[in-house]
């Protein structure tokens, strides 16, 4: 049988190359560190506070999301990647699921799924992971967006319709933003009722809502229809002045709902965090009751919010579970990054906190092996180490070194034999020969 010629593939110059998708990108180092240092603070806090993680699924059945967050908001009805999953047989009716656009749903399933309200406890959850909503990118807002959240959810007998745990929730979040370094940061705190106080607060929106609807924005039209609550949470700075003259819902609570923010308040003096009331705040999601809160940067410009989150006592029976009250928050991964390199760039700062403790030169191809094996040696005693490459000359080596690491410790023949290090310092010039068994003590001396 005649063989075949080999086919013989050849890369297209002209094909154009496949880059990230719309409102996605990649994270790249160094500046993953500072995600990692995001992550690493959060999980230490969270601990600290007894919380444990939890990894829910990034995608779900598409009506635990219309059923918790809500049919009418902007993320289910314009924002969900959803998409018919194909049916296993033909008796079977094809799944809607949805990626995630937020984690709190899916951690209140979870619950329910796994019976965890039958431990008489309080769960108290964190999580940290990608969600996904079809927004408009723009600085800070993706497609694709990271959420470090957390949730205190349980029977109401472990104490979870407690206004303690909403202030702790707050003094944890008040902590975490000082540990991570961010400054100046402001929580606004406001009450949205109870579900008995809502629709009181609603008819009197609507009423109000009248005059003023065909002055508002074609979104807040819709919503005077659909769900008046949703006007409050505009963004467009036109239609401002015309929310402002909507009555409050402070004005409609009832008597417990008062007394429960109240609480709450006075918890968060007793503590010393402070806080801003601000009667316009509702949040996006309308499992929302009582407390609702945003922690806000100025340094992000008019979206200015770095996390949010509220109180959620209904949620689980609206998604088929038992009574199990609740409060939670999300922030987003990606608005602390912003705000910790803007916070950088404004000092001055370097991005020493990147660099390797040290670059090992070997000075020669002989060398390379035994610099390899010192290189093992400062690693398993802790420290960041680039090894270079035998064959480049001392000044490449240099050139190398001095952009990847604090000091740089050449390894020659001399230093092979006598076991004496010759290491410089980038910084501050000096150049010192420090023993071998000495080596990695010196250099974890910054």
């Amino acid at each position: 049988m005649r063989r075949q010629p080999a086919t013989i593939y050849r890369r297209d110059t002209t094909m154009k190359a496949i880059q990230a998708a719309r409102g996605t990108r990649d994270l790249l180092p160094p500046e993953t560190e500072l995600w990692n240092h995001i992550e690493a603070t959060s999980r230490r806090v969270f601990a600290r506070y007894c919380f444990g993680e939890i990894r829910t699924p990034i995608f779900e059945d598409t009506q635990l999301f219309a059923r918790s967050v809500g049919e009418e908001t902007d993320i289910v009805s314009k924002e969900m990647y959803t998409w018919e999953d194909r049916a296993r047989a033909q008796s079977e009716k094809a799944q809607s699921l949805t990626l995630r656009p937020e984690n709190t749903a899916g951690v209140v399933r979870a619950y329910i799924e796994h019976k965890l309200g039958e431990t008489g406890l309080l769960q108290k959850l964190y999580y940290i992971g990608p969600q996904f909503r079809r927004e408009r990118p723009q600085k800070g807002r993706y497609r694709q967006f990271y959420q470090i959240g957390a949730e205190v959810i349980g029977p109401t007998s472990a104490g979870s319709e407690s206004p303690l745990r909403d202030a702790e929730i707050l003094e944890m979040l008040a902590t975490l933003l000082d540990e991570l370094g961010i400054a100046e940061w402001k929580l606004y705190l406001n009450s949205v009722g109870s579900a008995s106080d809502r629709p009181r607060y609603v008819l009197a929106l609507q009423e109000a809502l009248k005059e003023i609807a065909p002055k508002l924005c074609a979104d807040c039209q819709r919503r005077v229809q659909t769900n008046p609550l949703r006007v409050l949470d505009c963004k467009i700075p036109e239609d401002q002045p015309f929310i402002e003259t909507l009555p409050k819902i402070a004005e409609f609570l009832d008597a417990d709902s008062q007394v429960h923010f109240a609480q709450v308040c006075a918890a968060l003096d007793a503590c010393g965090v402070p806080y801003i009331v601000n009667p316009r705040l509702v949040r996006g999601l309308d499992y929302y009751t009582r407390t609702t809160f945003e922690f806000v940067h100025t340094g992000l410009g008019a979206q200015n919010a770095l996390l949010g989150g509220g109180r959620y006592d209904g949620l689980s029976e609206a998604i088929g579970g038992p009574k199990a009250p609740g409060i939670g928050f999300a922030m987003g991964a990606d608005r602390l990054v912003l705000t910790l390199q803007a916070q950088r760039e404004s000092q001055n700062a370097t991005a020493i906190a990147s660099l390797a403790d040290a670059y090992i030169a070997p000075l020669g191809e002989a060398q390379q092996v035994q610099a390899l094996v010192l290189a093992r040696e400062l690693r398993r005693a802790g420290l960041r180490v680039e090894l270079g490459d035998g064959s480049f000359r001392i000044k490449k080596s240099f050139e190398i070194g001095n952009r990847l690491a604090r000091r740089i410790v050449l390894f020659g023949e001399e230093e092979a034999q006598s076991s004496i290090m010759t290491v410089k310092d980038f910084a501050s010039g000096a150049q010192t020969k420090i023993p071998r068994a000495e080596l990695a003590q010196a250099l974890q001396q910054r």
